[in-house]
Order: structure tokens, then C-alpha cells, then sequence
């Protein structure tokens, strides 16, 4: 089968999960639950209807999900990583900063990535090898060249303290970039990435579902990714650092590297 339908598909349960999390954030206005409530099922809702509309078309695919997913393939070593709703705090305040993110693996490869920005109805897309897309128009990253004069954004633990090391990693990076901002979704973070509106991302705290899809978009629209200490990435390990590709990348490393590690 063409990777083109696994794409297609994929837009599609992207598309329908958004529109669930519009449906229900008008929810948050009625007061007989809780806001934690309603958002726990706004997430189920959106996750349940992105794997209806995918196993309709792939049955023996597998998938993993942030909502206590896990389903082995049953055919080819296809697996379907979903977060159906990224940015949680910021979809429970009503800031639109939040996104669908789907990935589609192949036998441990990322080969399909969409993630959709409903509140903006912005589609991103990237097939392995074939580039990375907004609404159908290619993307590249931004030519930034020095971390003086980038935008970047750090992803912390929702509860940190003064001294843990994702807080010393920040303030060893905010005298040297022009700035640095904490957004709340990583998945718009990487596809912001590789459309060239933010310089670099990085993160040491983000689990599969986070990062399969826009990981795969930032290197097919041109852009780099490592681990923060520049090792080759992998999404099962919570160590990313996203880039333009520039030698902001070098930069970055240079200082969210340890400096107490051998």
C-alpha cells in the first residue's frame, strides 16, 4: 500500500481528534465537573476517535498512546503513536497552544508525521524522504546562524523546583539566545522548528507520543535533531534538542551539556 493512505489517514484521524478537542473545550464553561474532568475526557474522546478512523483502514496496526494505549500489531510491524491532545495545561486555560500529534512507525522508523494546530486549522506533514508540509506548502527551517540572535523554547516538568538540573539547563542558555520562552506543547514546538518561526527546541522530560511525529517533521523539513548532548536521537529516550540546523545547534549543546559530566 502507497505511504500516500497512511498519510491521507493519518491527516484525517488528525483532523477529526481536533475538532473533538473544539467540541469539548466549549465544555469548560459548565461547572458540574471539574476542568481536570472534562479534560481527562476531551483527551480520551479525541484518542478514541483518531484510533476508530485509523483501525477502520489498518486493523493489524498497532498502536501507542498517551491515554493508557498500548496494542501490539497483528500483521506488519506497524505502529500508530498518538497524542490526542498536546498542551493539556494550555487547552484546560483556554490558550491556544495545543495540537493532535500522530506518528506512524515502521519496524522502529517514524515514516508518517502529522500534527494538527486546530485552533489555527494548521496541518503539518512530513512522509519520510519526501519533505515536510503546512497546509499543503513546503517548509523549511529559519537561516538563523547564532544563538544571540534565535527564539528559543525549553520544555520543563509541569513541577520543578529552583534546582532541578531542566531549570540550571534553562539558565545557563538564557544569557546567550535573544529569547527563550516555555510554550507548553512540544509537538507545535518541533513543527515550528522546521517552519522557521522558532530557532530551537529542546526538552529532557517527553515521552514517544510527544515527540514521533514532529521529530520526523523537523528533519524532513531540513532541520536537526539529537540528543542534548548531540548523540543521535531516539524518541524512546527523553533527551531532544530540535534545530534549524545551523551552528545554533552546536551552541545549544555546548551549554545544556553537563559541565560536571565526564
Amino acid at each position: 500500500m502507497s505511504e500516500d493512505r497512511y498519510r491521507d489517514v493519518a491527516i484525517q484521524a488528525a483532523r477529526a481528534g481536533g475538532e473533538v478537542l473544539q467540541q469539548w473545550s466549549k465544555r469548560f464553561t459548565v461547572r458540574e465537573k471539574g476542568p481536570a474532568n472534562l479534560v481527562t475526557e476531551a483527551d480520551f474522546a479525541s484518542q478514541e476517535t483518531i484510533v476508530r478512523i485509523i483501525s477502520a483502514q489498518f486493523p493489524d496496526h498497532g498502536f501507542l498512546g498517551e491515554e493508557e494505549l498500548d496494542r501490539s500489531s497483528t500483521g506488519p510491524p506497524f505502529r500508530w503513536i498518538i497524542d490526542p491532545l498536546d498542551g493539556t495545561a494550555n487547552y484546560v486555560h483556554g490558550f491556544p497552544y495545543f495540537a493532535v500529534s500522530i506518528g506512524l512507525e515502521y519496524a522502529g522508523q517514524v515514516i508518517v508525521g502529522v500534527i494538527y494546530d486546530p485552533t489555527r486549522d494548521e496541518m503539518f506533514v512530513a512522509q519520510k524522504g519526501r519533505g515536510a508540509w503546512l497546509n499543503e506548502e513546503s517548509i523549511r527551517p529559519s537561516a538563523v546562524d547564532d544563538l544571540g540572535k534565535a527564539f528559543v523554547v525549553a520544555s520543563l516538568p509541569s513541577a520543578v523546583d529552583a534546582g532541578h538540573p531542566s531549570v540550571e539547563r534553562l539558565l545557563r542558555v538564557l544569557p546567550h539566545a535573544q529569547t527563550v520562552q516555555r510554550t507548553g506543547s512540544a509537538a507545535l514546538n518541533l513543527v515550528y522548528v522546521g517552519c522557521g518561526r522558532i530557532d530551537a527546541f529542546w526538552s529532557t522530560s517527553l515521552k514517544p507520543w510527544d515527540v514521533a511525529a514532529g521529530s520526523l517533521i523537523v528533519v524532513e523539513a531540513g532541520g536537526a535533531i539529537t540528543s542534548t548532548g548531540g548523540r543521535p536521537f531516539d524518541i524512546n529516550v527523553p533527551d531532544l534538542l530540535a534545530s534549524n540546523g545551523s551552528p545554533v545547534h552546536r551552541q545549544l549543546t555546548d551549554l545544556l551539556t553537563d559541565p560536571l559530566a565526564s
